[in-house]
């Protein structure tokens, strides 16, 4: 008799969820965010990708007080007075600094959001596949903090399969390369599940430490993160260039203390990038030897796809192939992709529940 109490007690419950989490939904917002180490992204259904911000943020060293975030934060890097820093919470993919990110986080929800809303939004959070459960617990609590409703964790290869349009529920190899800020993720999906996947903490930002070493070390000059950044993207290159780049780098002369300016070449920062891209190459290669023949088979014929904005970086779809042999295709919007995925997972929640991990409601 209390067997059957309790199951019928399951089953209100269930029912009373059901209906609770459909009339919140009619006054709230469900997003799907990509917290990433350099970037954080906001889709909002029915709207799409809206927010596309630095994930930065400034605040008063002696109280802790958030001044600004994302871009204007940004803007701060590097030129900020005594009293104020500028800071990025997220390292490698995983929260470092817990409050920090809790106020962006909010600040990002409160800036999409046009209208006053009853309820606090439904999240899906994208998330390395290489993190452990207290780092996912850390982005459970801090979405929580800040204002969800109900958070949904997604791992970001998934996501970023799904938002670059590939057939995950076939019975056939799928592989995504995501290279990101903070990390490179790498799977092989096959009927909607992760047959292999591997996560490295290198990306964007291992790049541009590597730039601002190299030219410390060949010409005694100090450059700042978004230099760097600034370098990457002008002349950065993962293969030989048809026609190399140059480009003028001012920065502050070691032996000196003075500013100057020097000229590099896309030569040289291809050098600067070579431990960085033999690392995501290794780690390709390491993926490709770990799954089924069968699926090694569909990848001759499918290739691979790339995402994150690393793979922007001139030449990597090129030099990846070389090394694989395999075709590689860069998405059309590659920056988006993850941001994408969770929007669809939004839209298909129903369907796509196991490909999420660690469900956690907040009512």
């Amino acid at each position: 008799m209390v067997k059957k109490i309790f199951a019928v007690l399951k089953i209100v419950k269930r029912a009373f969820d059901a209906v609770f989490s459909y009339f919140a939904g009619l006054f709230s917002n469900d997003m799907g965010i990509d917290l990433g180490t350099a970037t954080t992204l906001v889709f909002v259904k029915g709207e799409g990708v809206v927010l596309c911000e630095p994930s930065v943020v400034a605040i008063e060293k002696d109280t802790s007080h958030v001044l600004a975030v994302g871009d204007e934060a940004k803007r701060m890097l590097g030129r900020t007075p005594g009293n104020i820093v500028a800071i990025r919470p997220m390292r490698d993919g995983v929260i470092a600094d817990f409050d920090i990110t809790e106020a962006m986080l909010r600040y990002f929800i409160r800036k999409v959001q046009k209208r006053r809303v009853l309820f606090g939004p439904r999240l899906i959070v994208a998330i390395p596949s290489g993190i452990t459960e207290v780092e996912r617990r850390a982005v459970r609590d801090s979405a929580v903090r800040a204002g969800a409703r109900e958070i949904y964790l997604i791992e970001e290869p998934m996501a970023a399969a799904i938002g670059v349009g590939l057939p995950i529920q076939e019975p056939t190899a799928n592989m995504i390369v995501d290279v990101g800020g903070g990390t490179t993720e790498i799977a092989i999906i096959s009927l909607a599940g992760i047959v292999f996947s591997k996560s490295i903490r290198i990306g964007g930002d291992e790049m541009d430490m590597s730039i601002i070493e190299y030219i410390k070390k060949s010409y005694n000059l100090l450059i700042g993160e978004r230099t760097a950044e600034d370098i990457k993207i002008k002349i950065g290159s993962a293969y030989p260039l048809e026609e190399e780049l140059t480009l003028e780098v001012k920065g502050r002369d070691l032996v000196a203390g003075l500013p100057k300016m020097i000229t590099i070449t896309s030569e040289e920062i291809r050098e600067a990038l070579k431990e960085p891209i033999r690392a995501i190459l290794d780690v390709v290669k390491i993926s490709l030897e770990r799954i089924p023949p069968e699926l090694a088979a569909d990848l001759i014929e499918r290739g691979v796809v790339m995402a994150g904005g690393g793979s922007l970086l001139r030449g990597i779809d090129r030099l990846i192939a070389e090394e694989t042999g395999l075709a590689v295709h860069i998405a059309d919007d590659p920056m988006t992709a993850v941001a994408l995925g969770t929007g669809k997972a939004l839209s298909e929640i129903k369907y796509l529940r196991r490909v999420m991990v660690n469900v956690r409601s907040e009512l």
